[in-house]
């Protein structure tokens, strides 16, 4: 049985390789010059992990990057092995020129990040196989409950979660994004939205996620891994 890891160990595990932890997986980023050294660099990254590929790598491959993910896909959880394969494409892409990275705070269009939806709901078990249905997605491994979040079984949408509603707030939208970003992205992030005419609503819950809002009101959740364990 894989080990898990907690959300600081798994953090801090990858991080000198250039990968950061996003609320259930790592993820990182290889800047390159053309489709084909993307694709290259994804079997290597293939080769590298061998016979735990299929079951924890997923690679998005573009003509300026390739974006590798690593999750035990079985568990629905980052474990010790996705650490050690993280440091295995790490040091393959090394060797081949290239450098994995979180791009924070450089010239890239965005850091390494993950979406969520979420919709706020009174009967969440009600609403919750309509979702299912109409996105053609599945239960997440090992979370089927009436309750539990949805995902792409193909892997491509972002993930969709409900949050409790305590009562009717029919003047507030009720599905919202939830941007995951590295913990050291953050701050950059939100600055950047409210330096564009976002406001921020709530910092309560900070470092595990601010609630900012447009000028119209519609808010949206800047996510990290930290804070979520007390």
């Amino acid at each position: 049985m894989e080990q898990m890891l907690s959300r600081q160990e798994a953090s801090e595990a990858v991080q000198d390789y250039g990968w950061r932890f996003l609320l259930g997986v790592l993820r990182t980023s290889v800047p390159v010059g053309s489709l084909a050294q993307a694709i290259g660099l994804a079997a290597d990254a293939v080769a590298v992990c061998g016979d735990d590929a299929d079951r924890h790598l997923r690679v998005d491959v573009r003509p300026d990057r390739a974006v590798f993910t690593l999750q035990s896909l079985d568990r629905a959880a980052v474990t010790a092995q996705d650490v050690e394969l993280a440091r295995r494409i790490s040091a393959t892409a090394d060797e081949s020129g290239f450098l994995t990275e979180p791009e924070i705070g450089t010239a890239a269009p965005r850091s390494v990040q993950l979406l969520e939806i979420a919709i706020d709901a009174l009967d969440i078990a009600g609403i919750r196989p309509f979702w299912k249905a109409v996105l053609g997605y599945t239960d997440e491994a090992g979370a089927g409950g009436p309750e539990d979040p949805l995902v792409d079984p193909v892997g491509q949408g972002p993930a969709v979660w409900f949050q409790q509603m305590d009562r009717a707030r029919p003047q507030r939208n009720r599905i919202h994004f939830d941007i995951c970003v590295p913990h050291d992205e953050a701050p950059r992030r939100i600055e950047t939205a409210l330096a564009v005419g976002g406001r921020l609503l709530s910092a309560t819950r900070a470092p595990a996620f601010w609630v900012l809002a447009d000028l119209e009101g519609n808010e949206v959740c800047v996510t990290t891994w930290q804070g979520r364990d007390s």
